[in-house]
């Protein structure tokens, strides 16, 4: 029994195959390290995902990239920008690595990950543009909003507030384009309360996809600075697993869940080291969720 929706079986569902992301470093930077807002970068970042070289518009070679999985000969791959900040770049330079990615064959469509307040005109005539030019080829879009909340917010040093992602939804699902959204879950200030009014406001906004992230510490960020000093607590492996299982059973049944726990690299990981057993983690969630007879979009108490 499918207890939620997740990303394989949506893909199988949806388009017949399922999809692999190739992680795509386009050597982009963030209004939040360049000077533009901050030069610190939200708390928690170091840059994030693993990649094998700047990506500037070549031919991909699936070899290249020996940690996307390769078992399913029928499966198709989408190319994911996801160092920093996606859109942030003059619009030519979009043009040219959009454009490259979606004429690469070995690819299904590109998944650009960006930053809210980094969705300008000019980005979105291009988002249309391209999505018009492709009809055929998949373009999502990943935004990074981590909680609903202010205190949250400010603690992180997100750098804007809730209402220009809200609008940056909407542009984007005005466009036609799937809008996959990022919380973390773990944030010291948030209770299970704040957390799932998160979720309630995100099934408001009918995102298509979203991404269920553990806080981690990792090695040259403020906030591994913070969790040396004693100053945060992180959850443990029981107390994510339930909150894991109480967002599911709130968050919109339609919408696809891409992700419900971490891929920190082990070499770059502080805490908490009981994230790096993944496969264990998603074994034991399916459990607690049968055991607490919780299904997407159907909590069900007992």
């Amino acid at each position: 029994m499918e207890r939620y929706l997740s990303f394989p079986f949506y893909c199988k569902k949806t388009y017949g195959y399922k999809i692999f992301r190739i992680p795509l470093n386009a050597n982009m930077t963030c209004p939040n390290r360049d000077g533009l807002l901050d030069t610190r970068g939200c708390i928690f970042c170091n840059g994030s995902g693993d990649f094998s070289s700047i990506y500037q518009g070549e031919k991909i070679h699936l070899e290249d990239y020996p940690y996307v999985h390769q078992k399913d000969k029928n499966a198709k791959y989408i190319g994911y920008f996801q160092a920093y900040t996606n859109t942030y770049a003059p619009i030519e330079v979009l043009r040219k690595l959009y454009t490259s990615a979606l004429e690469d064959s070995l690819l299904c469509g590109i998944s650009i990950a960006t930053r809210p307040d980094c969705l300008q005109e000019d980005v979105l005539v291009l988002l249309k543009e391209l999505k018009e030019k492709y009809p055929n080829k998949l373009i999502w879009v990943e935004l990074g909003l981590q909680s609903i909340h202010e205190k949250s917010a400010l603690w992180m040093r997100r750098g804007y507030p809730l209402e220009v992602f809200d609008e940056a939804v909407k542009n984007l699902q005005n466009l036609g384009i799937d809008v996959i959204v990022h919380i973390i879950l773990g944030l010291p200030m948030e209770t299970k309360e704040d957390v799932l009014q998160t979720i309630h406001h995100l099934n408001g906004l009918h995102i298509n996809g979203i991404k269920l992230q553990l806080l981690h510490v990792l090695k040259e960020t403020d906030l591994e600075k913070e969790y040396l000093e004693g100053k945060m607590q992180l959850l443990s492996k029981e107390a994510y697993i339930d909150l894991i299982c109480d967002c599911i059973g709130h968050l919109d049944k339609n919408i696809v869940i891409h992700r419900l726990t971490g891929d920190g690299k082990q070499s770059e990981l502080i805490a908490p080291q009981w994230s790096l057993e993944k496969r264990k983690i998603l074994n034991e969630i399916q459990k607690k969720l049968k055991e607490r007879n919780i299904i997407q979009g159907c909590y069900i108490m007992d």
